[in-house]
């Protein structure tokens, strides 16, 4: 089957949270969409959940810190539709641990999907998208990788500054071949994983001390993928858009 006058986007952690609110904008703007995650049953469900006929998205397995899994990923799509042409590298792992007992096994775990599981993204779609001669790469970092986090876990603060370092070393390696590389940094949102970590005694006052007197919206997150995945957002690489609320001003 081929798409030649679709786009094709493939959004990673898909299967609930902010990736299924990316896929879900993606969708109603007429992408076909692949919703991918660790959870196979998940990502199949969100992805049928959009469309029933399974026309125009598929749910599929991907670990994101597995490269050749991206690669797999990669060739089915294009088998299934006839390309990709963005990427959203939106998998994360966030644990809420305190400094001093973050075990290295954890380390690494909350490192290798956050910070590893970007890299290999937009290695293997990068060469893709620039041996075609374009992509969009819309990287998900964090107003923890800005300010070193808090609540979050100084893991998950470290990887999440090394996304926003590698959209800048991926956007000045792609930029010649038609490839934009950007990245998105929100603060906190108005999801689960997010109210999972904050009592809901405290959740009031957590959000009294957020400038703008509330969680942020993971539809407007959402809605800002949408524009940095588009055919005429080729002036904007190597860019981090914020959404946190005021917390973090620059």
């Amino acid at each position: 089957m081929t798409t030649e006058n679709v786009r094709v986007a493939l959004v990673t952690g898909a299967a609930g949270g902010l990736g299924a609110h990316i896929a879900r904008r993606l969708y109603d703007r007429g992408y076909y969409v692949a919703l991918t995650d660790l959870d196979e049953s998940g990502a199949v469900k969100a992805a049928a959940d959009l469309d029933p006929e399974g026309r125009a998205t598929a749910g599929l397995a991907l670990d994101v810190c597995d490269k050749n899994a991206f690669a797999t990923v990669r060739d089915q799509l294009v088998d299934r539709w006839g390309a990709v042409h963005v990427l959203v590298n939106n998998a994360a792992l966030t644990k809420a641990e305190s400094l001093m007992d973050i075990s290295p096994e954890s380390f690494d775990r909350v490192v290798s999907t956050n910070l590893n599981g970007a890299f290999f993204g937009c290695q293997v779609l990068g060469a893709y998208f620039a041996e075609r001669g374009y992509g969009r790469i819309v990287n998900i970092a964090s107003l923890a990788g800005q300010n070193g986090g808090t609540g979050t876990g100084a893991h998950y603060a470290a990887a999440k500054g090394g996304v926003a370092t590698l959209t800048k070393v991926f956007a000045r390696e792609l930029s010649s071949h038609g490839v934009t590389v950007n990245a998105i940094s929100p603060g906190p949102l108005d999801l689960p994983v997010v109210r999972d970590i904050i009592p809901p005694d405290k959740i009031k006052n957590f959000e009294r001390a957020i400038p703008v007197g509330r969680l942020g919206r993971p539809e407007f997150i959402a809605d800002m993928a949408v524009l940095l995945a588009a055919d005429h957002a080729d002036a904007v690489t190597g860019a981090c858009w914020d959404a946190n609320g005021g917390l973090y001003m620059r």
